[in-house]
C-alpha cells in the first residue's frame, strides 16, 4: 500500500501465520507422547509379565532339580559315611605308623629279635657241640673196642700156654711176662675180665654154652668158665662163655 508516496508493507495478521504447520507439529509430538507412553506401558507390562512368571517358575518344583538335590543329598551321605571310614582308616594307620615310628620301640623291637637269634644260635652250638663231642667219643670207643677184641685171642693163646706143663722155666718165665705186660696194657686201655666162675649167672654178661647138674651148687651158678669175658668201661665187648649148673 501507498501512502504518500511510501511503501508500507502490510503487517501480517496472525491469521497468515502457517497454522496448519503448528497444529501438525503439535499433532506429531502429542502422538509420539502417547505413543512413548503407550509403549512405556507395555514395556512395564511386558517387565511386571516377565518377572511374575519368572517367580511363578521359581515357585513350581522342578523335577530335574528335585533329582538332582536327592542325587547330591545321596552323594553327601554315602561321602560322610566313607569318609568315616577313610578317618578310622587313616586312625588306624596312623596308630600304626606312631607305634611303629617310635624308636625306642624299634630298638626294642629289634634288640629282643637279635637275642632271640642269639639264644638259638647259642642252643644250636650247644647241641652240635655235645653232638660232636659224642660222636667223637662212640668213634673212638668203637675203634679201640675193635682193636682190643683183635688182641684179645692174643690173650686167649698165652692163657693157654700157661696152663700147660713146660720143663724149660726160662721160656715159661717169658712167656707169663709176656702176659703180664698184655694184661697191663689192657687195663691201662680201661679194660677189665669179667668175673665168671661162682657167681650167678648174668644173661648181660654171661654166655651159657653146657649146662650141667651138680648138687653142691646152687641153681643157676657158674660152674666153670670157658673163654674169658671182657669189658670196655661199662660196655661189653665179649661175653663170657661158661658153664652154669643146674
Amino acid at each position: 500500500m501507498t501512502i504518500l508516496g511510501r511503501t508500507i508493507k502490510k503487517p501480517q495478521s496472525e491469521d497468515n501465520t502457517p497454522k496448519p504447520e503448528i497444529a501438525a507439529d503439535e499433532e506429531h509430538t502429542e502422538k509420539t507422547a502417547t505413543k512413548t507412553r503407550f509403549d512405556k506401558a507395555n514395556d512395564s507390562d511386558t517387565a511386571e509379565a516377565k518377572q511374575q512368571k519368572k517367580t511363578e517358575n521359581k515357585q513350581k518344583p522342578d523335577k530335574n532339580s528335585t533329582n538332582d538335590r536327592r542325587s547330591a543329598e545321596k552323594s553327601a551321605d554315602e561321602t560322610d559315611g566313607n569318609s568315616d571310614e577313610d578317618n578310622g582308616n587313616d586312625y588306624e594307620t596312623d596308630s600304626r605308623k606312631n607305634i611303629t615310628s617310635d624308636p625306642l620301640e624299634s630298638l626294642k623291637t629289634e634288640l629282643t629279635t637279635e637275642r632271640d637269634k642269639y639264644l638259638r644260635l647259642a642252643a644250636e652250638y650247644d647241641n652240635f657241640r655235645k653232638r660232636s663231642i659224642k660222636e667223637q667219643q662212640t668213634v673212638y670207643s668203637d675203634a679201640k673196642a675193635d682193636t682190643i677184641i683183635k688182641l684179645l685171642p692174643v690173650y686167649d693163646n698165652l692163657e693157654r700156654a700157661l696152663k700147660m706143663e713146660c720143663v724149660d722155666e726160662p721160656f715159661y718165665k717169658g712167656v707169663e711176662m709176656t702176659m703180664t705186660q698184655l694184661t697191663e696194657i689192657l687195663e691201662n686201655m680201661d679194660v677189665r675180665m669179667i668175673d665168671a666162675k661162682g657167681e650167678t649167672f648174668d644173661p648181660n654178661k654171661h654166655n651159657a654154652v653146657v649146662t650141667i647138674e651138680n648138687p653142691e651148687l646152687g641153681e643157676k651158678i657158674v660152674a666153670d668158665e670157658i673163654q674169658k669175658g671182657f669189658m670196655l668201661g661199662d660196655k661189653v665187648i665179649r661175653f663170657s662163655s661158661v658153664v652154669v649148673a643146674n
